[in-house]
């Protein structure tokens, strides 16, 4: 079971400097070891729930909303937005809320831009949980847009009719296309089958397809891909090869990796080439779990994993 629920009892905005402004909470214990929860997506933005992944009575929890993310402004904005920009970020709002050293903890994308902090801030870290690993390459984005779709083969071929465009080209970069340009319309449906493909994958098994109820939803949805299809275009400003080049200077830093057995969204094998890279760190593949952090077994795996770090 998740941690009860919790309000924040601190939250504001941190200017950049160059036009973005970063919504960011704090909850749990104001005493406790700080930990830093980085979202996925990327463009995901922060949940409610996820105040609910560590112990409150142990942990001083910080979310943030990423650039162009959530609650952050402006909502969708790809200017000056990279993951050079996040980890200054990152830094940046260490520095402001007074925080001397933290655990920093991410899944997927946010497992990614958690390896590539710690690397530039090590002496800010007093250690990493990563879950459910995105390695941010051509692999994982080929896995995610062409290989995935022998599994789900209508629910494939129902995202690669969303995205038009020339068929020469590859799935990935029509649906980026449709999601970056100006045809709203055409940027819908786009997310819309995006969203639909994501849920099939994460569930196991075909998902129907989402319905927006209002224009503020569309909205919110809308400036999230867009985000996201700015990253994964880029390879996140990362790539495989420097990821794990990244993950390799971690040295003694204690990092756990997590990744559900059964996760379809990013596969297994990605935990195990962060663990080749990072020397000493812990392995665990989580039996019952897919990619989503809120199953019970993950959830278990999470709280054992922060446990030592609140002794």
């Amino acid at each position: 079971m998740p941690f009860p629920t919790i309000e924040p009892w601190q939250s504001g905005w941190l200017e950049t400097g160059d036009g973005h402004a970063l919504h960011h909470e704090q909850c749990g214990n104001p005493q406790g070891l700080p930990v830093l929860i980085l979202h996925g997506g990327p463009g995901s933005g922060c949940s409610p729930r996820m105040r609910q992944l560590f112990d409150l009575a142990s942990f001083r929890i910080v979310l943030f909303d990423q650039r162009g993310c959530g609650r952050s402004t402006p909502r969708g904005e790809c200017a000056h937005n990279t993951t050079v920009d996040l980890v200054a970020d990152i830094e940046r709002l260490r520095r402001h809320l007074g925080v001397e050293r933290w655990l920093v903890t991410g899944g997927s994308w946010g497992a990614a831009l958690a390896v590539a902090y710690a690397a530039a801030h090590r002496e800010a870290c007093v250690g990493a949980i990563l879950r459910g690993i995105f390695l941010t390459g051509p692999a994982d984005l080929e896995w995610f847009f062409v290989g995935a779709g022998t599994l789900f083969p209508q629910a494939w071929r129902a995202l690669d009719e969303a995205a038009p465009g020339d068929r020469q080209r590859g799935l990935a970069d029509r649906l980026f296309d449709a999601v970056l340009g100006e045809d709203a319309i055409v940027a819908t449906e786009a997310v819309r089958r995006w969203m639909q493909w994501e849920a099939t994958l994460d569930g196991g098994s075909s998902a129907p397809l989402p319905e927006f109820p209002d224009a503020g939803t569309q909205t919110a949805l809308l400036a999230k891909y867009r985000v996201q299809a700015h990253y994964l275009r880029h390879r996140c400003f990362l790539g495989e090869t420097h990821l794990l080049e990244l993950a390799a200077t971690l040295g003694s830093l204690p990092v756990a990796i997590l990744h559900g057995e059964k996760d379809l969204v990013c596969r297994v094998d990605n935990a195990r080439r962060l663990h080749r890279a990072v020397a000493g760190s812990r392995l665990r593949i989580v039996a019952e779990a897919g990619h989503n952090p809120f199953a019970p077994s993950m959830l278990q795996a999470l709280a054992e994993a922060a446990a030592p770090f609140s002794d």
